[in-house]
């Protein structure tokens, strides 16, 4: 049985780089025994792009 977390990554409005640095909240996670599962950008708005990405973490139940 595994347990998930979801972080959200904003994205800046106008060149659409993240407001974090994302490889920085990989490492914290890891360090707590968070294994990256995948990263997922929604398309929203007209424009097609995406605002922000959520990085999805799992790890074992304890």
């Amino acid at each position: 049985m595994f347990e998930y977390k979801f972080v959200r990554v904003e994205l800046s409005s106008f060149r659409r780089q993240p407001k974090e640095d994302y490889q920085t909240v990989v490492h914290e996670h890891a360090k707590e025994g968070w294994r990256l599962v995948q990263i997922f950008a929604p398309s929203i708005g007209g424009d097609g792009m995406a605002k922000y990405f959520e990085l999805i973490f799992e790890k074992p139940k304890s």
